[in-house]
């Protein structure tokens, strides 16, 4: 049986949207693997997305289907995805992961696997403090937080300005939104899907032989 990995995220300009789509690339690499892409449930009203020109972005990835809290007790391993306002997850992740409270007092998610990735406007924009901010969140969960080591050599990447961090993938929009995902950005992002979709499969491999 394949092992489930869902790419959940909130993506407001399309850079979390196109970052998880490379996540799913590098986690259907791995083989075996049965990947769905999900975005939570926006919260922004219509005429202010109009206004700020995201809801033309938006229009790119509207076929993506809408997460419900429950159907992550259906994955072996979770990657989450969410721009960084003011050095935390947004609201539409906060919102959706505060409804996942059935979840944790049944213990759905104890012993599945949870990443992280996300974009900033600039260089240091918190990716990093989003991402250790949002584990706080997987860990009360019991999941199994999984980054992105340095056996990834794009991280070292000292030639160009670029996202990455061991905590997980990330990229930078800029503060007008114009820059997209540099290759590098994508490689890593692709790279952490892979990562976690094989540590997944040894832990579900692993219990099947025990079990």
């Amino acid at each position: 049986m394949a092992v489930k990995i869902q790419v959940v995220f909130y993506s407001m300009y399309g850079h979390v949207y196109t970052m998880a789509e490379a996540v799913a690339a590098g986690a259907r690499e791995a083989g075996d693997t049965e990947v769905t892409l999900l975005q939570v449930p926006e919260l922004v009203p219509a005429e202010a997305l109009e206004k700020s020109g995201a809801k033309a972005s938006r229009a790119a990835f509207a076929h993506i289907p809408t997460a419900t809290p429950g159907q992550l007790a259906e994955a072996d391993a979770v990657i989450f995805g969410t721009p960084t306002r003011f050095g935390n997850m947004s609201a539409q992740m906060r919102n959706f992961l505060d409804q996942t409270g059935g979840l944790w007092m049944s213990g759905a998610l104890v012993g599945k696997v949870g990443s992280v990735f996300t974009s900033t406007a600039t260089q240091h924009g918190g990716q990093e403090t989003t991402i250790v901010s949002f584990h706080a969140t997987l860990l009360h969960h019991g999941m199994i937080i999984v980054g992105v080591p340095y056996s990834e050599q794009r991280l070292l990447n000292m030639a160009e300005i670029t996202g990455g961090t061991p905590y997980g993938a990330s990229t930078l929009a800029n503060v007008d939104g114009s820059r997209v995902p540099s290759e590098n950005e994508l490689g890593i992002a692709r790279f952490q899907g892979l990562h976690v979709a094989n540590i997944a499969k040894a832990l579900v491999s692993g219990r099947k032989a025990a079990g």
